[in-house]
């Protein structure tokens, strides 16, 4: 990256401590976000993308702690060694999330005007009518109609992707510099995902932020990231420029989600699936992680491979990096 990044991640290990073991849900993740990019971060259910996002915010509650030795350095800062008083200035303030379930996020017995203004009356301490007046023209940027009756309103009388544009109207009150958007579309149907893609978009572009955008569609990735960063098993195990990723995957989890996508003109067509499941994080697999459910695995997956760079900008944490003549030779066989 040419820019100095206003986001970098370094060695970041977050693991909770149960009866059941040490769940090693993030493990050494590293990666950098430059002002007013976008980073799609994916991966199935269990990859430890949510947890990363806690981490940044250092919202993990215990069991689950950070583990010394890991860097959160953001606007020049190391948030690790911030007092819980000065992470409190940045949460919300200079860095926000939009959390995956608005109904769950949401307050059900404040208006979500109230819970909107609330953000400028904490992190500006500004009067009560102030605030709210600030909360009705924020709803009205994120494009809810009417917006000063629609203030007064509590979350369980707005459908479920109006909930969704109160919870961006809470994370941009502040114009943060960084916007952590959890699974933004989930549960919404396909014309409102739309919708709020292309809100999420039109803001960042009049805020100037950038957005990590935590996903398992690697269609919202497409249309909404300029770089991707895969995560398997509590790592990252691919990362590159999007168009890259998608007609040059160079990790074998990368490529069976991209074939799991559905395509049009394909519809009578069964979705290619990739077999078995993620491990759990108190039992990652000795060696390469993915190893159990990849096709192309051969005896020196029993050793952990490093994170390689392939091409300028794109890395891949696969013995196939190193020897890629295996990935021609096991297409050969299955053909």
């Amino acid at each position: 990256m040419t820019h100095t990044p206003l986001l970098a991640i370094e060695n970041l290990r977050t693991y909770f401590h149960t009866d059941a073991g040490v769940a090693r849900a993030v493990d050494g993740v590293s990666l950098a976000i430059a002002p007013g990019e976008t980073v799609g971060l994916v991966g199935e259910s269990g990859c430890g993308k949510t947890v990363t996002a806690l981490s940044i915010l250092r919202l993990v509650a215990p069991p689950g702690r950070i583990e010394s030795g890991s860097r959160i350095v953001f606007e020049g800062r190391d948030l690790m060694e911030l007092r819980e008083s000065d992470i409190r200035r940045v949460r919300g303030n200079r860095i926000a999330m939009i959390f995956q379930e608005p109904m769950t996020a949401l307050n059900p017995v404040f208006t979500v005007g109230d819970q909107v203004a609330e953000v400028a009356r904490i992190h500006d301490a500004a009067p009560r009518k102030a605030a709210w007046q600030r909360a009705v023209d924020m709803l009205e940027q994120v494009g809810i109609p009417e917006p000063g009756l629609r203030a007064r309103d509590y979350p369980h009388q707005l459908s479920g992707g109006m909930r969704q544009r109160v919870m961006i109207a809470m994370a941009l009150m502040m114009k943060p510099a960084l916007v952590i958007a959890d699974e933004p579309t989930t549960a919404l149907d396909v014309t409102i995902q739309a919708q709020i893609l292309d809100l999420l978009r039109g803001l960042q572009k009049r805020f100037g932020m950038s957005l990590l955008l935590i996903t398992h569609d690697m269609g919202v990735v497409a249309e909404m990231a300029s770089r991707v960063v895969v995560m398997y098993g509590g790592e990252v195990v691919e990362e590159a420029p999007v168009a890259r990723i998608f007609s040059q995957p160079q990790h074998p989890y990368t490529e069976g989600l991209l074939a799991a996508m559905p395509r049009m003109g394909r519809a009578q067509e069964r979705l290619t699936t990739i077999p078995g499941t993620v491990p759990p994080p108190t039992d990652w697999p000795d060696g390469c992680r993915f190893r159990d459910r990849c096709s192309y695995a051969w005896e020196k997956a029993s050793e952990h491979p490093a994170l390689t760079q392939v091409a300028p900008g794109h890395f891949a944490r696969c013995h196939l990096a190193l020897e890629p003549q295996r990935r021609t030779k096991a297409g050969a066989a299955r053909g």
